[in-house]
C-alpha cells in the first residue's frame, strides 16, 4: 500500500492530467443525474446516454416520470441491462420523492438510501455530485484499482470508501472518485492497463517502483 506521499502524488499527478473531471454520465437537473446513476448499475455511461438522451427530452421531474409510468419508461430504457427492475424501481423512487420530499432530492446518505434502488455507491455519487460532499462512490473501477495502485484492500464498498476518504489529502476528496474512476476507464483497464502512458507509473505498486 502507498504510504502518504505516495498518495499525495498520485492525486497531485492525476489533478494536473485533468484538472475538471466530471462524470460522463449525461443529465439535465438533478433528479434526471440520480436517474441515470440507478440506470447505470452494470452498464457503461455510454449505454446509460444512449437511453436517455430521448427519455431526458421529454421527462425531467418525478411528476412527469410518475405520468409515464413503468411501462411507458420501459420503452425508452429496454436497452439498457435489467431493465424491468430498474424501471419499477424509478417509478417508486419518483413517487417516494413527490410524497415525502416535495419532488426535491434528499440530501443526506439515510434518506437517499431509503430510495427505491438506491445503494451506497448511487448515494454517495448524489451527495458528492450535487450537494458536494466529501464522498468516494466506489464503483466497478473503483473497486478494481484502488488494490492495484495501492489505495486500499478493504474488503466491502463501504469500507473502501471510508478508508478512501480517510487517506485522501482534503483538498482532492471532491473530485477523487472522478479521477480514479477515469483512470481506471481509460488508462488502467483490466486487461491491458496503459503502463507506459500512466502519469503515476513510477509510484504505481504494481510496477514495484514506489
Amino acid at each position: 500500500m502507498l504510504d502518504a506521499r505516495g498518495i499525495e502524488k498520485v492525486f497531485m499527478r492525476l489533478s494536473r492530467a485533468n484538472p475538471e473531471p466530471k462524470t460522463e454520465l449525461e443529465s439535465v437537473n438533478d433528479f434526471t443525474l440520480l436517474v441515470a446513476v440507478v440506470l447505470s448499475a452494470q452498464m457503461t455511461d455510454k449505454g446509460v446516454n444512449r437511453a436517455t438522451g430521448p427519455l431526458f427530452a421529454l421527462v425531467d421531474n418525478p411528476q412527469a416520470m410518475v405520468d409515464l409510468g413503468e411501462e411507458g419508461l420501459k420503452t425508452f430504457i429496454s436497452s439498457v441491462n435489467l431493465y424491468p427492475t430498474k424501471a419499477r424501481h424509478i417509478i417508486a423512487l419518483s413517487a417516494m420523492l413527490l410524497e415525502r420530499y416535495g419532488g426535491k432530492i434528499p440530501s443526506t446518505r439515510k434518506e437517499l438510501e431509503g430510495l427505491p434502488g438506491v445503494g451506497p455507491k448511487t448515494a454517495s455519487v448524489i451527495l458528492n455530485v450535487v450537494f458536494g460532499q466529501a464522498t468516494v462512490p466506489v464503483d466497478t473501477h473503483l473497486w478494481r484499482i484502488a488494490p492495484r495502485i495501492g489505495l486500499s484492500v478493504a474488503d466491502s464498498v463501504r469500507a473502501m470508501e471510508e478508508d478512501l476518504i480517510s487517506k485522501i489529502p482534503a483538498r482532492y476528496i471532491h473530485s477523487a472518485h472522478h479521477w480514479l474512476l477515469l483512470h481506471g476507464r481509460y488508462v488502467c483497464t483490466a486487461r491491458k492497463p496503459l503502463c507506459d502512458s500512466c502519469c503515476i507509473n513510477d509510484v504505481c505498486p504494481r510496477n514495484g517502483l514506489s
